[in-house]
C-alpha cells in the first residue's frame, strides 16, 4: 500500500473516529440536551458508516470486496444529507411533519437498493470496475441515470440546509453565531468537496468527501463545548418570539422599526421586512392610513385602537414596554393583542343586557341605569325633569283577536312611529308589556304633555296595516315632573307618572294626563 493511499485512509478513519466520538459524547450527555440531539446522533451514525466503509473499501484488493464495501457505504452515505437537513430544520425551530420526514428517505433507500442490485440493471453505475491503469482499490466508474437522481437529491439537501442556516445569520445574537458557523461549514465543506469531485478535479478513483468530514466533525465538537450547542440555541429566542400569539413590534432608541414577529405579520398583512429601519410613525401610517394615537411619551402605555382600512378591520389592545438591547441601547416593545372577538362578544352581551329583544330599544334595566344618571344630573344643576309613561290602548284585545305575532307587529309599529318624532339621544325604553317610558331632562311637565300628545296624534293617524286587516292604534300617557322642594326619588316620580297614566285610561283612554296633587287625591278616592 503506497503512502498516498495510506494518507487517504488515515484521513477517512479520522473522520469516522471523530463521528464515533461525537455520537458517543452526545449519547452520554443526552440527559442534558434537548431532542435535537437525536437527529444529530442519527446524522453522525450515518457518516460513521460512510467513512469506515470507505476506508475498508480502500483496503480491498478485489472488485467483489470493493462492491461489498460500496454497498455498506450506501447504508450511511445517502441518508446523511436528509438527516443533516432535518437536524438543521429542528435546530432552527421549523415544524417537521412526520409524512414529509419519511418522504425524504425514499430516494436514499432506493439508492441503497440500486447499488446493491446494480449488476442486474446498471442504473446507478453503468460501469463499475477496477481502474486498469491504477489497479485496486482505485475504481473506474461511469454514472447511470439513478446516480444523477441520487446526486441531485444529495446536493439539494445540503444546499437547502446551508441556505436555512445562512438565512438566520442576521437575526442571531453574536454569542450564538459560533453555532451557526459550525453548522454552516458542516454543510458547506462536504457540499463543495462533492461538487469538485463531480467536476473531476480530485484524484481519480477516490471519493474525497469522507476525507474532509473530519473538519466538520471538529467544528461540531468545538461548538458543542464552546457555545453549548444542544443546550442553549439561538432559535430558543426566535421560537419564543414567533410563537407568541400577540403581535410584537420592536423599535430602537430612535423609534425605528427593527423587528416584528409572525403574529404581527398576520395581524398587519402590509407589514414586511422592507420597513426595517423606517420610522414607526411612517410605517404605521402605511399600515393603517392614520397616525399612531400615542407619541410614546411614557415607557409604559396601555390603550385600545380600532382600525378600519381596506385590508384590516380589527380592534387591538396596545401595550408598550421599554427594552434594553444587547448593545446597551434602549428600545421599545409594542405589543398588539387582537380583542376584536372579545369586543364583539362584550357588545353582544351588553346589547342583550340593555336592549329589548323585540323592539331593539332600551329595556327596563337600561332605563333605570341611565335615567338615574340623568335624574341626578338634573337635580345637581336644578333643571326640570319629567317622566312620560305610555300605554297602548286595548293591546290585550289585539293579542286575543289577531294573535301574539300581530301584537308583536303592533309593538314594533308604535316604537317606529314614536322614534320618528323623538330627538336623537332621547331616553326611550320599553317599560314592560305594552308600556313605554320617556325620560325628559330639561323639560317641564307641560312640555312633556305636549310631546306625549304629539306622539299620540301621530300613532292615531297611522294605523297598523296587516294581512289580517287595518288595526287602529291609540295611546294613553301619564306625565309627571320632578319637584324641586323635596328629595324625591326616581321611583317616586315614576309612581306619579303611573297614577297620571291610570287617570288617562280611566277617563276614556287616547289622552294625556299630567300628575297634580288634585289628580292624586281624585285617584285615591
Amino acid at each position: 500500500m503506497n503512502s498516498q493511499l495510506t494518507a487517504y485512509i488515515t484521513l477517512i478513519c479520522t473522520s469516522g473516529v471523530l463521528n464515533v466520538y461525537l455520537c458517543s459524547y452526545v449519547i452520554v450527555k443526552r440527559h442534558h440536551y434537548i431532542n435535537i440531539a437525536n437527529f444529530f446522533n442519527l446524522y453522525t451514525v450515518s457518516i460513521t458508516i460512510y467513512c469506515f466503509a470507505s476506508a475498508f473499501g480502500l483496503m480491498a484488493t478485489a472488485i467483489e470486496q470493493i462492491k461489498l464495501w460500496t454497498i455498506i457505504q450506501y447504508v450511511g452515505m445517502p441518508f446523511s444529507p436528509p438527516l443533516g437537513l432535518l437536524f438543521i430544520m429542528q435546530y432552527l425551530g421549523m415544524k417537521i411533519m412526520k409524512k414529509r420526514c419519511m418522504a425524504l428517505f425514499i430516494i436514499p433507500f432506493v439508492s441503497l437498493v440500486m447499488v446493491a442490485t446494480n449488476d442486474f440493471h446498471h442504473l446507478h453505475y453503468r460501469v463499475f470496475e477496477v481502474d486498469q491503469s491504477l489497479g485496486a482499490p482505485y475504481i473506474h466508474q461511469e454514472i447511470g441515470i439513478w446516480y444523477m437522481i441520487h446526486g441531485v437529491f444529495t446536493f439539494a439537501c445540503m444546499f437547502v440546509a446551508f441556505l436555512l442556516v445562512l438565512s438566520h445569520w442576521k437575526e442571531t445574537a453574536k454569542i450564538y453565531r459560533p453555532q451557526l458557523i459550525s453548522l454552516f461549514c458542516g454543510q458547506l465543506v462536504p457540499m463543495l468537496t462533492a461538487f469538485v469531485y463531480l467536476l473531476g478535479l480530485t484524484p481519480p478513483g477516490i471519493d474525497p468527501v469522507p476525507m474532509v468530514l473530519w473538519l466538520s466533525s471538529l467544528l461540531y465538537l468545538w461548538s458543542i463545548n464552546s457555545s453549548r450547542m444542544f443546550t442553549i440555541m439561538p432559535i430558543a429566542k426566535d421560537a419564543i418570539f414567533n410563537s407568541i400569539n400577540d403581535g410584537v413590534i420592536v423599535l430602537d432608541d430612535s423609534n425605528r422599526l427593527i423587528e416584528f414577529n409572525r403574529a404581527c405579520k398576520s395581524m398587519f398583512p402590509l407589514l414586511n421586512k422592507s420597513m426595517f429601519g423606517m420610522d414607526f410613525e411612517k410605517a404605521w401610517f402605511e399600515l393603517s392610513g392614520d397616525s399612531f394615537p400615542s407619541k410614546f411619551e411614557t415607557e409604559s402605555l396601555t390603550m385600545e385602537i380600532q382600525l378600519a382600512t381596506e385590508h384590516l378591520k380589527r380592534i387591538f389592545q396596545v401595550r408598550t414596554s421599554s427594552l434594553q438591547h444587547a448593545n446597551n441601547s434602549k428600545g421599545l416593545l409594542i405589543i398588539f393583542t387582537d380583542i376584536t372577538e372579545l369586543k364583539r362578544l362584550q357588545m353582544e352581551l351588553e346589547y342583550q343586557a340593555y336592549y329589548d329583544e323585540l323592539t331593539k330599544i332600551y329595556n327596563r334595566r337600561a332605563f333605570f341605569q341611565k335615567c338615574e344618571q340623568e335624574f341626578a344630573a338634573a337635580r345637581e344643576d336644578s333643571s326640570p325633569f319629567s317622566i312620560v309613561l305610555i300605554d297602548i290602548d286595548y293591546f290585550k284585545r289585539v293579542n286575543d283577536t289577531y294573535g301574539h305575532h300581530v301584537g308583536d307587529q303592533l309593538l314594533l309599529h308604535v316604537v317606529k312611529v314614536c322614534q320618528s318624532q323623538l330627538k336623537e339621544g332621547t331616553l326611550f325604553a320599553r317599560y314592560g308589556g305594552e308600556e313605554f317610558v320617556l325620560a325628559l331632562k330639561g323639560r317641564t311637565g307641560l312640555e312633556g304633555k305636549e310631546l306625549a300628545n304629539q306622539l299620540r296624534r301621530h300613532v292615531e293617524a297611522r294605523p297598523l296595516i296587516t294581512t289580517e286587516g287595518v288595526i287602529s292604534v291609540t295611546l294613553s300617557s301619564g306625565v309627571a315632573e320632578a319637584t324641586k322642594e323635596t328629595e324625591e326619588t326616581l321611583y317616586q316620580l315614576l309612581n306619579k307618572a303611573d297614577q297620571a297614566l291610570y287617570s288617562a285610561k280611566r277617563e276614556g283612554r287616547n289622552q294625556v294626563h299630567v300628575y297634580t296633587e288634585i289628580l292624586c287625591t281624585t285617584n285615591l278616592t
